[in-house]
């Protein structure tokens, strides 16, 4: 396995920031984290990357265990890790930010540079390696980092939203770049709240809010439930109201004349299809479909928060 923790926990004197980690990554896979603002999650990535020691349980990344006894260099050199905010120097330019953090790792510069220019020219950035960093764009300097954390070739690479500020050309080669690595044997960990993003990318996600919810793959969690897809004349957006006089109150979405309807049950199909009709539905088609994502990790949220 990539990555092993058992019973992670991270105090900060008497607050938990996140505990009862345990959770495995194999190699190769996409593994999402996600969970809301101060659920623990950059805390947790911090623990796997070795900037933090844990306060207790154990765990692995690439072999090398996590704790006082650690060696956090020799971990660094197996692990990239692009955080939300780039951390390029401003005042520098592409190649001498790029120069820096070759000599932080103590790289060859020559096949460095071979790996950089590749990385250069999929994200569009050949040509602007002497501009200082500080007039690039935000999207830029987002694509920079990724250049960045790859230079070392690590086998763990740990992204927080990686695509944020991207247009959406370069966002897909992002993505696109995700798969490449994945393919190659790379293990990825993904924290999003881009949950389109974590749908298309990962296999399985673990769900904290300061401790683990759960580890699922994502068919598991989009199985739980059931949704229903109805196609409608018109807007369906109009005909949500209808839906709040069921005495279950599903939660639903709309886009154009497609209405998703998530229901705990399939006995109330019927239900939701004869309320549809009496507010005026002329309905061209009803099928069952996969749940969206969305809606299973906000109940997985809502369930957190219960008594």
């Amino acid at each position: 396995m990539s990555i092993v923790v058992e019973g992670l926990e991270k105090r900060f004197g008497a607050r938990v920031a996140v505990t009862g980690l345990t959770f495995e990554v194999k190699p190769g896979e996409v593994f999402g984290l996600l969970g809301p603002n101060g659920a623990g999650k950059t805390t947790t990535v911090r623990m796997l990357t070795g900037l933090l020691l844990p306060s207790s349980g154990r765990g692995t990344v690439c072999g090398i265990e996590l704790g006082a006894q650690s060696d956090g260099t020799a971990l660094r050199k197996k692990v990239g890790l692009l955080t939300e905010q780039p951390g390029l120097y401003e005042r520098l330019t592409a190649r001498e930010n790029l120069t820096f953090f070759m000599r932080l790792h103590e790289l060859d510069e020559t096949a460095a540079w071979q790996r950089a220019n590749g990385y250069l020219r999929r994200f569009g950035l050949d040509g602007r390696e002497d501009e200082p960093v500080g007039g690039f764009s935000k999207g830029m300097r987002q694509k920079l980092a990724i250049v960045r954390t790859l230079l070392h070739e690590p086998e763990v690479i740990f992204l927080d939203e990686p695509t944020s500020g991207l247009d959406p050309q370069s966002a897909r080669t992002v993505r696109d770049a995700v798969a490449e690595l994945s393919a190659e044997g790379r293990t990825l960990v993904l924290c999003s709240h881009n949950l389109a993003e974590v749908e298309r990318l990962c296999t399985r996600v673990a769900v904290v809010k300061s401790h683990l919810r759960t580890v699922a793959a994502l068919r598991e969690l989009r199985r739980e439930g059931l949704a229903l897809e109805i196609v409608v004349e018109g807007e369906a957006a109009a005909l949500v109201p209808a839906l709040s006089s069921l005495p279950f109150k599903p939660a639903a979405h709309h886009e154009g004349s497609r209405l998703k309807v998530m229901l705990a049950d399939e006995a109330q199909a019927p239900d939701v299809v004869a309320a549809l009709v009496h507010a005026g539905a002329r309905i061209h088609s009803v099928a069952r479909a996969a749940r969206p994502l969305e809606e299973a990790y906000l109940e997985l949220v809502r369930e957190e928060d219960a008594p």
